[in-house]
């Protein structure tokens, strides 16, 4: 098969498989230029899950006017307009990412919203080019799991963050895209594109054990850790919905080296049986999302 060569490359080390160890700079520069070719869609009505988990995620912490936050692998700046609202013209609002794509877009709609108290700048989330103590609030949605030293993040988010401050990522919990990423990947499998035995789970499900995301959080030395699950699906209106899902976001990858004719074929038996789960609302896009967020413990005598 002329696709069966090219499947699993992308599987590894971009959204498919480790991002640790010595590939992961490798690795991280894949996945910048995946998120490079996906910025013009990343804001398509079918991945309305990005706004509203940034908005959710948002209302979790302490967030005033005047503060000072920073939103790590920002995307499109959907968590960072809605902070640069709530500090007002006394605050601001940094978001960084790796993609000059995405910060592009994002910088297009704070233009659109009027929002001058926002700054936008492409730097690593693991390496953070700002003084110890400066952020009042760090929000980081759906980036940590693509990060190759989570840990290591994190405790730079907390260097960074002000004692008595907060840190907060979001991530997938288990049960998202099923059954339709399942099925994508059994046809996958099916047509010989990829290998069941070669397959490593998605890299969203590195943060899919709630315990994960508390230790890392404590680890850091991070108090207060708090946990809590949302589910925030809804309905595609029809099964070319879910290839739009699959086409604007990290899913691209499993997909977008296939030869034309092959992927073609692929899309159209994958959305047939898609369209057979349908009920009369549409099709179901399940989104669990958990929210993890912790104080950095405040100055002694404070």
């Amino acid at each position: 098969m002329t696709g069966a060569g090219k499947g699993p490359a992308p599987l590894v080390g971009a959204l498919g498989g480790s991002v640790n160890g010595s590939s992961g700079q490798s690795a991280k520069a894949r996945v910048t230029a995946l998120f490079e070719r996906l910025a013009p869609g990343y804001d398509h009505e079918v991945l309305r899950l990005f706004p509203f988990s940034a908005d959710r995620m948002v209302a979790r912490v302490p967030i005033a006017h005047g503060d000072k936050v920073l939103d790590v692998a920002t995307g499109t700046g959907v968590a960072a307009l809605t902070a640069a609202q709530l500090v007002g013209s006394g605050g601001r609002v940094m978001g960084i990412d790796l993609s000059d794509a995405m910060l592009a877009r994002a910088q297009e709609k704070a233009r659109a919203l009027g929002l001058s108290n926002i700054d936008l700048h492409c730097m690593d989330a693991e390496s953070l080019e700002f003084r110890r103590d400066y952020f009042d609030v760090i929000l980081c949605g759906f980036g940590l799991f693509l990060v190759p030293d989570m840990a290591h993040a994190v405790r730079e988010w907390c260097r960074v963050v002000r004692p008595g401050g907060w840190v907060i990522f979001s991530a997938f919990a288990p049960g998202s895209f099923e059954p339709l990423a399942g099925m994508l990947f059994h046809a996958l499998e099916d047509a010989g594109l990829i290998a069941e035995e070669t397959r490593r789970p998605p890299a969203w499900q590195r943060l899919a054990d709630a315990q994960a995301c508390r230790a890392l959080l404590a680890g850091a030395g991070l108090e207060d850790v708090r946990i809590e699950e949302e589910v925030l699906g809804y309905h595609l209106v029809d099964a070319a919905g879910w290839w739009d899902v699959v086409w604007n976001s990290g899913l691209r990858v499993f997909v977008e080296s296939i030869e034309a004719p092959q992927r073609d074929r692929l899309r159209a038996e994958h959305l047939a049986e898609v369209a057979r789960i349908a009920t009369a609302d549409g099709i179901r896009l399940e989104v669990n999302v958990r929210f993890a967020w912790g104080r950095k413990p405040p100055a002694k005598g404070a």
